[in-house]
């Protein structure tokens, strides 16, 4: 008897073994959550070769255009060498607008930035960044019309946008389907305009319209107006080699910026931290009550408001807030604990929320990462 229980626990023994190292082996092979936010970006330079874009007096819009989109696109690689850049020209030669869409949608990218310069009076100055929506004025109206003109200068003359819609229900439509693109394209698009303004450009804002690159995309996107050519002041601005590569930093500082904001991570530059214009309006530090920071992990952005029981909730305990005429849901409330809040991003990832990404609050206010870690600190 004494030997059959001694059999029994030796074979009890050797199984609990084998059982550790199945584990182990389980656990080696299992692939790890990737948590970097960006991993592709497609930078676009508008116009080139046939269709020369804006006229300045010496000066062509797809020559400027191109020049800020290779310089943006060798910082990032600089910078960030796990990041792949993509251009959808790197030359001067004529690109498709329906292709320049497709090159992004086909490389899976996380983010489209389209480079423009613009056009109007000789006094119009400043930058403005747009996401797709609809125009609130006829000027914006006019700036996608005429960048919208380069489908007649390709070999169809624009006849498969035949039957395009741009309506203005077409385009509430395909916002309501990019809901969560949409948002990330307007908190990218405050930090361009931020950075901007840091360089001594005059802000323009935030725009909304219809361009047909950014109907097609289907990641984050935004095109950029940098400055008006028909301006002589502005056009010599925009000329100038060391002038566009202070742009070309502008955007890399608000790419840096908008890529630690989605991963909860401090800026690898001494840069000060760029706060979006939709978060929080010219406070400091000192302005805010130390120790009530509280980290959330934002998984949903919809245009229209979500039950919280909703199917896609299941086992989630979620809040809503709502931002930019959206509608956003956080889980888990950290106060003070950024790591905690990044242990959830990355359990909420490997539960389909691909998306998801660490938030910061302050008395129910929403503040920049890089600012809710000082504060978190304090």
């Amino acid at each position: 008897m004494t030997e059959k229980i001694f059999v029994f626990m030796r074979n009890v023994r050797i199984l609990f073994i084998i059982g550790c190292f199945a584990s182990i082996n389980i656990h080696a092979q299992a692939p790890s959550v990737d948590l970097a936010a960006i991993k592709t970006v497609v930078i676009d330079a508008g116009h080139g070769g046939k269709d020369p874009g804006c006229l300045g007096a010496t000066s062509q819009e797809k020559h400027v255009c191109l020049t800020m989109a290779l310089k943006l696109g060798n910082m990032i690689k600089k910078n960030y060498p796990n990041v792949k850049v993509i251009y959808t020209r790197e030359k001067d030669v004529f690109v498709e607008l329906d292709d320049r869409a497709k090159i992004a949608n086909q490389s899976k990218a996380d983010l489209f930035i389209c480079i423009h310069a613009n056009a109007a009076g000789a006094a119009a100055v400043g930058t403005e960044t747009y996401v797709l929506g609809l125009h609130k004025s006829e000027s914006q109206q006019k700036i996608a019309e005429r960048e919208n003109s380069a489908i007649y200068l390709e070999d169809d003359k624009g006849e498969k946008y035949k039957d395009f819609d741009l309506s203005p229900d077409a385009i509430i439509a395909r916002q309501l389907q990019l809901a969560y693109y949409l948002d990330q394209s307007i908190l990218f698009a405050s930090m361009l305009q931020a950075e901007f303004k840091k360089i001594g450009r005059y802000d323009r804002g935030v725009k909304q319209a219809g361009f047909l690159v950014l109907y097609k995309t289907t990641m984050p996107s935004v095109l950029i107006e940098t400055g008006f050519l028909t301006n002589p002041t502005e056009e010599k601005f925009l000329s100038n080699d060391d002038s566009q590569t202070k742009m070309a930093s502008s955007m890399f500082s608000a790419f840096e910026s908008y890529k630690n904001e989605l991963e909860g991570i401090t800026s690898k530059t001494e840069n000060k931290p760029v706060v979006p214009k939709e978060i929080k309006k010219d406070l400091k530090i000192e302005d805010y009550n130390a120790g009530n920071v509280s980290f959330k992990v934002q998984i949903e952005t919809s245009d229209s408001k979500i039950s919280l029981t909703d199917k896609k909730f299941i086992g989630v305990k979620v809040e809503e807030y709502q931002q930019n005429n959206l509608y956003k849901y956080t889980t888990g409330d950290f106060q003070n604990d950024i790591s905690g809040a990044k242990k959830l991003q990355t359990e909420m990832r490997t539960k389909g929320f691909q998306h998801a990404f660490v938030v910061a609050f302050i008395d129910g206010e929403r503040i920049s990462i890089e600012k809710a870690i000082k504060l978190a600190e304090k």
